[in-house]
Protein backbone atom coordinates (compact mmCIF):
# COMPACT_ATOMS: atom_id res chain seq x y z
CA UNK A 1 0.00 0.00 0.00
CA UNK A 2 1.09 3.36 -0.41
CA UNK A 3 2.35 6.08 1.88
CA UNK A 4 -1.37 7.83 1.98
CA UNK A 5 -2.75 3.81 2.38
CA UNK A 6 -0.17 3.48 5.27
CA UNK A 7 -1.27 6.79 7.34
CA UNK A 8 -5.04 6.37 7.08
CA UNK A 9 -4.56 2.84 8.17
CA UNK A 10 -2.26 3.94 10.93
CA UNK A 11 -4.73 6.49 11.76
CA UNK A 12 -7.16 4.26 12.31
CA UNK A 13 -5.44 2.17 14.44
CA UNK A 14 -4.85 4.77 16.99
CA UNK A 15 -8.19 5.76 16.96
CA UNK A 16 -8.96 2.45 17.99
CA UNK A 17 -6.71 2.30 20.46
CA UNK A 18 -7.81 5.83 22.05
CA UNK A 19 -11.46 4.01 22.33
CA UNK A 20 -9.46 1.06 24.56
CA UNK A 21 -11.11 1.75 28.06
CA UNK A 22 -10.24 0.68 31.56
CA UNK A 23 -8.92 -3.18 31.36
CA UNK A 24 -10.03 -3.57 28.37
CA UNK A 25 -6.71 -5.45 26.55
CA UNK A 26 -4.79 -2.70 24.31
CA UNK A 27 -1.69 -5.29 23.43
CA UNK A 28 -3.90 -6.80 20.12
CA UNK A 29 -4.24 -2.62 18.73
CA UNK A 30 -0.65 -1.93 19.68
CA UNK A 31 0.13 -5.21 17.73
CA UNK A 32 -1.81 -4.48 15.06
CA UNK A 33 -0.91 -0.98 14.76
CA UNK A 34 3.16 -1.74 14.83
CA UNK A 35 2.51 -4.27 12.38
CA UNK A 36 0.49 -1.76 9.48
CA UNK A 37 3.63 0.56 10.57
CA UNK A 38 6.69 -1.27 10.26
CA UNK A 39 7.97 -0.64 6.82
CA UNK A 40 7.92 3.12 8.07
CA UNK A 41 9.61 2.30 10.71
CA UNK A 42 11.94 0.36 9.05
CA UNK A 43 12.90 3.11 6.75
CA UNK A 44 13.20 5.58 9.98
CA UNK A 45 15.12 2.87 11.54
CA UNK A 46 17.90 2.43 8.94
CA UNK A 47 17.96 6.37 7.88
CA UNK A 48 18.61 7.68 11.59
CA UNK A 49 21.39 4.33 11.79
CA UNK A 50 23.35 4.66 8.80
CA UNK A 51 23.15 8.97 8.33
CA UNK A 52 24.00 9.51 11.82
CA UNK A 53 25.24 6.69 13.57
CA UNK A 54 27.44 4.87 10.98
CA UNK A 55 30.07 3.87 13.70
CA UNK A 56 27.21 1.51 15.41
CA UNK A 57 27.44 -0.42 12.32
CA UNK A 58 30.78 -1.28 12.53
CA UNK A 59 33.00 -3.83 14.98
CA UNK A 60 32.91 -4.22 17.96
CA UNK A 61 28.81 -4.01 17.47
CA UNK A 62 27.94 -4.54 13.69
CA UNK A 63 24.54 -3.35 14.02
CA UNK A 64 22.19 -3.56 11.73
CA UNK A 65 18.51 -1.25 10.56
CA UNK A 66 16.64 -4.83 11.81
CA UNK A 67 18.22 -5.38 14.70
CA UNK A 68 17.49 -1.70 15.95
CA UNK A 69 13.61 -2.03 14.51
CA UNK A 70 13.25 -4.61 16.84
CA UNK A 71 14.46 -3.17 19.63
CA UNK A 72 12.42 0.08 19.16
CA UNK A 73 9.18 -2.33 18.56
CA UNK A 74 10.33 -3.51 21.75
CA UNK A 75 10.22 0.07 23.31
CA UNK A 76 7.18 1.32 21.22
CA UNK A 77 5.35 -2.10 22.55
CA UNK A 78 6.14 -0.50 26.36
CA UNK A 79 5.54 2.66 25.67
CA UNK A 80 1.82 2.55 23.92
CA UNK A 81 0.91 0.68 26.84
CA UNK A 82 0.71 4.19 28.57
CA UNK A 83 0.80 6.84 25.66
CA UNK A 84 -1.84 7.22 23.61
CA UNK A 85 -0.50 9.59 20.55
CA UNK A 86 -3.78 11.26 19.04
CA UNK A 87 -2.38 11.37 15.28
CA UNK A 88 -0.10 10.15 12.51
CA UNK A 89 2.26 12.87 13.36
CA UNK A 90 2.34 12.15 17.06
CA UNK A 91 2.63 8.38 16.45
CA UNK A 92 6.13 8.89 14.48
CA UNK A 93 7.67 11.46 17.08
CA UNK A 94 7.41 9.02 19.45
CA UNK A 95 8.68 6.08 17.16
CA UNK A 96 11.52 8.65 16.49
CA UNK A 97 12.04 9.65 19.82
CA UNK A 98 12.44 6.39 20.68
CA UNK A 99 15.17 5.70 17.98
CA UNK A 100 17.18 8.10 19.22
CA UNK A 101 16.83 7.04 22.77
CA UNK A 102 18.11 3.66 21.53
CA UNK A 103 21.31 4.43 19.04
CA UNK A 104 22.67 6.89 22.45
CA UNK A 105 21.89 4.37 24.79
CA UNK A 106 23.96 2.08 22.33
CA UNK A 107 26.39 4.19 21.76
CA UNK A 108 27.08 5.09 25.62
CA UNK A 109 27.52 1.51 26.48
CA UNK A 110 30.41 1.07 23.82
CA UNK A 111 32.06 3.79 25.05
CA UNK A 112 31.70 5.31 21.82
CA UNK A 113 31.73 9.12 20.38
CA UNK A 114 28.02 9.26 18.77
CA UNK A 115 28.65 11.35 15.53
CA UNK A 116 26.31 14.13 16.39
CA UNK A 117 28.39 16.39 13.79
CA UNK A 118 26.22 14.60 11.55
CA UNK A 119 23.20 15.97 12.80
CA UNK A 120 23.87 19.75 11.99
CA UNK A 121 25.39 18.92 8.61
CA UNK A 122 27.66 21.86 7.76
CA UNK A 123 26.82 23.89 10.95
CA UNK A 124 29.26 23.26 13.44
CA UNK A 125 32.67 21.36 13.28
CA UNK A 126 33.40 18.29 14.46
CA UNK A 127 33.92 18.15 18.29
CA UNK A 128 36.72 16.40 19.63
CA UNK A 129 36.54 12.35 20.67
CA UNK A 130 36.11 11.39 24.08
CA UNK A 131 37.46 8.20 25.94
CA UNK A 132 34.64 8.12 28.37
CA UNK A 133 31.60 8.31 25.95
CA UNK A 134 30.36 10.88 24.18
CA UNK A 135 32.05 14.16 23.97
CA UNK A 136 31.04 17.55 25.96
CA UNK A 137 30.16 19.30 22.58
CA UNK A 138 28.23 16.46 22.00
CA UNK A 139 26.44 16.14 24.23
CA UNK A 140 25.82 20.23 24.16
CA UNK A 141 24.61 19.53 20.36
CA UNK A 142 22.22 17.11 21.35
CA UNK A 143 20.54 19.20 24.23
CA UNK A 144 20.65 22.21 21.70
CA UNK A 145 18.04 20.12 19.04
CA UNK A 146 16.23 18.33 21.89
CA UNK A 147 15.58 22.00 23.07
CA UNK A 148 13.91 23.17 19.83
CA UNK A 149 10.86 24.03 19.83
CA UNK A 150 8.74 21.12 19.09
CA UNK A 151 8.16 22.16 15.41
CA UNK A 152 11.40 23.36 14.38
CA UNK A 153 12.47 19.93 16.47
CA UNK A 154 10.20 17.73 14.33
CA UNK A 155 10.97 19.26 10.99
CA UNK A 156 14.96 19.05 11.79
CA UNK A 157 14.62 15.53 12.71
CA UNK A 158 13.32 14.14 9.95
CA UNK A 159 15.04 16.02 6.94
CA UNK A 160 18.44 16.49 8.72
CA UNK A 161 18.32 13.22 10.67
CA UNK A 162 16.15 10.85 9.06
CA UNK A 163 17.02 12.11 5.44
CA UNK A 164 13.44 12.80 4.29
CA UNK A 165 12.78 14.84 1.48
CA UNK A 166 10.10 18.35 2.03
CA UNK A 167 7.62 16.36 0.54
CA UNK A 168 7.78 13.22 2.98
CA UNK A 169 8.19 15.87 6.01
CA UNK A 170 4.81 17.73 4.61
CA UNK A 171 2.96 14.56 4.69
CA UNK A 172 3.81 13.47 7.84
CA UNK A 173 3.36 16.83 9.77
CA UNK A 174 0.15 17.97 7.62
CA UNK A 175 1.70 21.04 6.72
CA UNK A 176 3.02 22.58 3.10
CA UNK A 177 6.60 22.14 1.78
CA UNK A 178 7.17 25.72 1.99
CA UNK A 179 6.25 25.79 5.73
CA UNK A 180 8.59 22.95 6.40
CA UNK A 181 11.01 24.83 4.94
CA UNK A 182 10.46 27.93 7.31
CA UNK A 183 10.37 25.91 10.03
CA UNK A 184 13.79 24.27 8.86
CA UNK A 185 15.33 27.46 8.40
CA UNK A 186 14.45 28.42 12.03
CA UNK A 187 15.88 25.11 13.62
CA UNK A 188 19.23 26.09 12.16
CA UNK A 189 19.01 29.77 13.17
CA UNK A 190 18.07 28.77 16.71
CA UNK A 191 20.82 26.26 16.39
CA UNK A 192 23.55 28.81 14.77
CA UNK A 193 22.91 30.98 18.15
CA UNK A 194 22.62 28.10 21.09
CA UNK A 195 26.07 26.76 19.42
CA UNK A 196 27.58 29.85 18.03
CA UNK A 197 30.81 29.28 20.12
CA UNK A 198 31.36 26.02 18.26
CA UNK A 199 31.05 27.54 14.43
CA UNK A 200 33.61 27.56 12.34
CA UNK A 201 35.49 30.62 11.52
CA UNK A 202 34.35 31.75 8.56
CA UNK A 203 31.16 31.20 9.43
CA UNK A 204 28.05 29.27 8.72
CA UNK A 205 27.77 27.79 4.64
CA UNK A 206 25.91 30.59 2.46
CA UNK A 207 23.06 27.25 1.58
CA UNK A 208 21.76 25.67 4.66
Amino acid sequence: MDEAGTTAAVQRYLDELAGVQGDSPAGPVIRELLGRSVNRLSLLCAALLHRSYPRLTQPPLNLRSEELLSAVVERLLKALRKTRPESVRQFFGLANQHIRWELNDLAQRLDEKAPVTEFIEGLVPAPMSSASGISFDGRRMLEAIENLPEEEREVFSLIRIQGMTHVEAAEITSVSSKTIQRRLNRSLILLSKSLADLRPSDGLPDEL
